[in-house]
């Protein structure tokens, strides 16, 4: 999602429910409250939608790598699969 797009798109959505709005009930101050709400939900859409892509790409990232260390250790060892330590100061490794 292009976010110049998606802003370019939700205020072209935003401008034709108001003049819809306002066809349909002929009042100004209906219109820009509904409007207003209707604002508010397509970000709440737009919020939810891109926390569910990154969810779904964590997910992904995770299963490859996970993949990869399986590919990476012989199906018969059962040895202690050795993993990077994380660093604790600049430049040393705990093993």
């Amino acid at each position: 999602m292009f976010a110049p797009r998606v802003f370019v798109s939700m205020v072209g959505a935003l401008g034709v429910f108001a003049i819809a709005t306002f066809i349909l009930t002929g009042s100004a101050w209906t219109t820009a409250w509904q409007t207003l709400l209707c604002a508010v939900l397509l970000q709440a859409g737009y919020f939810i939608a891109v926390l569910f892509m990154v969810a779904k790409e964590s997910r992904d990232r995770r299963k490859a790598v996970q993949g990869q260390v399986a590919a990476a250790t012989p199906a018969g060892d059962d040895k202690k699969q050795k993993t990077l330590g994380v660093p604790n100061n600049p430049g040393h490794f705990n093993s």
